[in-house]
């Protein structure tokens, strides 16, 4: 076979059935629980005004390096969206819901990165927000739906690390603290975090280098520069996951990737992807990122979670796999005539899933089809089976003997099977 013209972008992939059904369920399983937790969904633009992303903070990667930045027609510059965020701070100010204002959503975004296992230059992500409310009992319950989540999933080997960033007012000597010890440490810092450094010190406690370990152990806490409210907010944090049971890890070096983060923040890390590349989701605090966009001074609170990487880590704890079966009925026809275009139209009515060989196939390829499609029940029909009003449902998966029954009786034939 030669080799095809066009294959896709480097960074990207195509995704194919079972894969795609596995990624719809587990969006329908993170819908089900942001649903009970009182969330609605948004559905927002897969691209936006450049300077809805810059908000990021201009220090960091996905802002400085990543984005997918060009000029439409109408001389607008514009960038698909690297992460939801911004996205939905940027439609609470234009619609104005009210608050507390809690969306969820699922979909796509884009970062020019390079690839390697579970990140794609396109990817996943579903998450959930809530804007308009400083209460720190918002952080815990938006913490443990994404915990609880997970759980559907079947993963037990997801770790939850929380911290946090104290308000603005803190920042500031906290920066000065940092800047000063990291600059002392002169060329035993990384070539790389010594750049960091010089756009933002906060982000030099990111690194993953090993060179950088040490002085990143032995750096300055926020937790010594915390306000008292922004201390409360933390304690009330930590107190509402131990009352619901949600365990977590401390880790005052937690920043996150994004500038736009203020007290709490946190992350979920799988101890069963074997890579640096850990973490699965996570999320924060952003009590200024709306004011940044043009709307009030409301806070924010919110979290994403990669699709592509929960799922290598369901692979990892062999969890959540793909369906056994896509169809319920396969139906095998060798009448020539309509019985398989009926019998499919009448099965999808009743609300089961029904499939079918095409090209007037032989009952032996029929069959093979049948047995190739996943489905759990065979429907034959042939030409006596035609003449008498009757049909044979053979069952695939069990050692349930097959039977013969009349067509106006299938559908609760096939239901018994499933049953």
């Amino acid at each position: 076979m030669a080799a095809p013209t066009f294959t896709a972008t480097p960074g990207t992939r195509d995704l194919l059935n079972p894969t795609t059904s596995r990624m719809r369920e587990l969006v329908e399983t993170f819908a089900d629980e942001a649903t009970k937790a009182g969330f609605g969904q948004i559905v927002p633009p897969m691209f936006e005004d450049l300077d809805v992303f810059v908000r990021l903070g201009e220090s960091t990667d996905v802002v400085s390096k990543e984005l997918y930045a060009f000029t439409d027609a109408g001389e607008r510059r514009l960038a698909l969206r690297p992460e939801f965020t911004a996205s939905v701070c940027r439609a609470y100010v234009q619609h104005r819901p009210t608050t507390p204002w809690k969306a969820w959503y699922a979909g796509p975004a884009f970062r020019q990165e390079k690839a390697q296992r579970g990140r794609y230059r396109q990817f996943d992500q579903v998450g959930a927000e809530v804007i308009g409310s400083h209460d720190p009992d918002l952080d815990t319950e938006l913490i443990a739906l994404a915990w609880r989540f997970y759980a559907r999933l079947g993963l037990s080997q997801v770790r939850l690390v929380i911290n946090t960033l104290g308000d603005k007012a803190d920042r500031p000597p906290f920066l000065d603290a940092l800047t000063a010890h990291f600059t002392a440490a002169g060329d035993a810092l990384s070539a790389e975090s010594r750049a960091t450094l010089e756009k933002n010190p906060l982000r030099v406690l990111d690194s993953k280098r090993e060179q950088d370990a040490e002085i990143i152990a032995t750096a300055p806490a926020l937790a010594d520069f915390l306000s008292d409210e922004a201390a409360a907010a933390f304690d009330r944090v930590q107190a509402g996951l131990r009352l619901l049971d949600v365990p977590f890890v401390v880790e005052p070096k937690l920043v996150r990737g994004l500038d736009y983060y203020t007290r709490t923040t946190f992350e979920f890390v799988s101890d069963a992807l074997q890579s640096a590349q850990n973490a699965v989701g996570g999320g924060g605090r952003y009590d200024g990122l709306v004011a940044d966009l043009g709307g009030p001074a409301d806070p924010g609170v919110g979290f994403a979670l990669g699709v592509d990487r929960t799922l290598l880590a369901c692979d990892d704890e062999g969890v959540f796999g793909a369906s056994d079966a896509e169809l319920d009925a396969f139906v095998v026809d060798t009448t020539g005539e309509f019985a398989a275009l009926r019998l499919v139209d009448t099965i999808r009515r009743a609300g089961l899933r029904a499939d079918r060989a095409y090209d007037g196939r032989s009952m032996k390829a029929q069959m093979k089809a049948a047995n190739r499609s996943g489905a759990s029940v065979a429907v034959i029909v042939g030409p006596d089976e035609a003449a008498a009003d009757e049909l044979v449902v053979r069952p695939l998966r069990s050692d349930a003997e097959q039977r013969r029954v009349a067509t106006s009786d299938l559908v609760p034939a096939l239901r018994g099977l499933l049953d």
